[in-house]
C-alpha cells in the first residue's frame, strides 16, 4: 500500500495564478504547476535557500524537496520553450499560520492574525468574512482593506470583528482569510485568479453582492442571499469605474472545494 503524501507547508500563496504567452498558444492546454512546486521555486530560486533549508520550511524530507523542485523546473522549462500557458493550482499543501520559523512573508502580521483568531472553531461554528468599508460590502475584492468577520453558531451570529488586511492584495488575501480560519466569503466583484485561490483554500464564495454587510450575512443565514454564482470582475487589473463590479444580484450558486489538505 502506498504511503500517503505528506502535506507541504506553504508560507506564501501565489498572487498570480496564470501566465499566458503574449502570442496566442493555439488553445493548447496549460502546464500545471502545483502550489507546493511554486513554493519550492520561491524558496530556492527567489529567497536563496538551500534544499536543506527549503525542506525544513516545507516540513518534508530533503529528497522530497529535490523531487518537487526538479519537477517544477521541468514544467517551467516546458512552458517557456514550448510557449505554453502556465497555471498554478492544486498540490498537497497547508498554509502556514505563523508557527513556521522559516516563514519570511509578513510573519509578524500572520502571527497576529492567528493570535486574534486562535480561539479554535468547534464543529458547530461557521466563520463568515465580508469585504468591508463603512458598513457596506466593498466591491473590489483585490483592493479590500478590511474584512468583517462573523462567527455563527446554530444559525445565529455570536460575535463579529473588523480586521485589517495590512495592505495585502488579490491572491494574498486568500492567505489572510485562511489564517483567520474563514469558511465563507461574501463580496462584490472578484477576479478569476482570486476565485481560484479561494477555492484552493476551501473557502465558499458568494460574489456579486452589494449593500449592507450585516444584512447580507443575515440573508445568507436565512437562506435568501442574492448573489452571482459565476461572478467575474473584468477590471481587477486596472481599477474600477462606478458600477463596474458586483452591480447585479441573482440566482443560486454551488460550493466548490479542492482536495488539498488543510490544518
Amino acid at each position: 500500500m502506498a504511503r500517503p503524501t505528506k502535506c507541504r507547508m506553504i508560507c506564501r500563496f501565489p498572487q498570480t495564478l496564470e501566465f499566458v504567452p503574449a502570442k496566442e498558444a493555439d488553445g493548447r492546454d496549460p502546464v500545471i504547476l502545483t502550489v507546493d512546486e511554486f513554493e519550492a521555486i520561491r524558496l530556492i530560486d527567489k529567497e536563496g535557500m538551500s534544499q536543506e533549508q527549503c525542506s525544513q520550511s516545507m516540513q518534508v524530507a530533503r529528497t522530497t524537496v529535490q523531487k518537487i523542485y526538479d519537477s517544477a523546473r521541468g514544467k517551467i522549462a516546458e512552458a517557456l520553450v514550448e510557449g505554453l500557458p502556465l497555471r498554478i493550482e492544486g498540490g498537497e499543501y497547508r498554509l502556514c499560520r505563523g508557527g513556521n520559523p522559516f516563514c519570511r512573508m509578513d510573519g509578524c502580521y500572520r502571527q497576529k492574525l492567528y493570535q486574534v483568531y486562535q480561539k479554535m472553531k468547534g464543529e458547530t461554528i461557521m466563520r463568515i468574512a465580508v469585504t468591508y468599508e463603512n458598513g457596506q460590502i466593498f466591491q473590489h475584492f483585490g483592493h479590500t482593506e478590511q474584512f468583517k468577520i462573523y462567527d455563527v453558531e446554530d444559525g445565529k451570529i455570536v460575535s463579529s470583528e473588523v480586521v485589517s488586511t495590512n495592505g495585502q492584495g488579490h491572491g494574498a488575501l486568500a492567505e489572510v482569510l485562511n489564517a483567520l480560519q474563514v469558511d465563507t466569503l461574501i463580496c462584490g466583484g472578484i477576479g478569476g485568479g482570486a476565485q481560484n485561490a479561494l477555492a484552493a483554500a476551501g473557502i465558499r464564495l458568494y460574489g456579486g453582492v452589494t449593500g449592507d454587510a450585516d444584512a447580507a450575512v443575515e440573508a445568507l443565514l436565512a437562506g435568501n442571499l442574492a448573489y452571482i454564482p459565476d461572478v467575474q470582475c473584468s477590471h481587477h487589473e486596472g481599477g474600477h469605474h462606478e458600477g463596474g463590479c458586483g452591480g447585479h444580484q441573482h440566482g443560486e450558486g454551488h460550493e466548490c472545494r479542492h482536495g488539498h489538505c488543510m490544518d
